[in-house]
């Protein structure tokens, strides 16, 4: 995860604009992910990334949002150039023949990396209305995990299996 933002200096603004950011690019990152693999299947791997995006690009416009309410459209001082796979998985990190298990693990830690994001971000802030939005992201992050820990174990045998060359 790389990120180059002091966020000692953060406006609330600035944190929205970054919350917004992580979401954004790991909706483009799961779009990427599911483009790339097709689908081939109902609930396969390209699903799992294709429902991702769609989650993630929920979230960034709750977000987006908020911050509309409360800023009307001051432009954005953070870019994405500030970050760079914070909750978004690494690009090289999918195959052709990935299972659907192997996807929401992916997921998984991706949510992960976001938590600790945010509980690292949370630290450095000593505004009450930014750690009070690092504290909620945080927590929905770590509600997210759940989540998919919760799919994963309902997985049936067969979501568990890559494809082979013969499928």
């Amino acid at each position: 995860m790389y990120h180059k933002i002091d966020f000692s200096t953060l406006s609330l603004m600035d944190a929205l604009d970054i919350a917004i950011l992580v979401e954004v690019e790991a909706c483009e990152r799961y779009e990427l992910f599911n483009s790339q693999l097709g689908h081939r299947y109902p609930d396969d791997a390209a699903d799992v990334f294709r429902r991702m995006a769609e989650s993630e690009q929920k979230h960034a416009d709750e977000l987006s949002h908020r911050r509309q309410a409360l800023f009307g459209d001051t432009p954005m001082v953070v870019n994405k150039d500030n970050l760079f796979d914070v909750e978004a998985p690494e690009v090289g990190s999918i195959t052709w023949n990935m299972s659907p298990f192997k996807a929401l693990q992916l997921v998984l830690s991706s949510e992960e990396k976001s938590y600790a994001f945010y509980d690292e971000a949370f630290s450095y802030v000593d505004n009450a209305e930014i750690q009070a939005l690092f504290a909620e992201l945080r927590d929905e992050e770590a509600e997210h995990a759940r989540m998919i820990k919760d799919i994963i174990k309902s997985l049936p045998p067969e979501g568990h299996m890559d494809l082979s060359d013969e499928d």
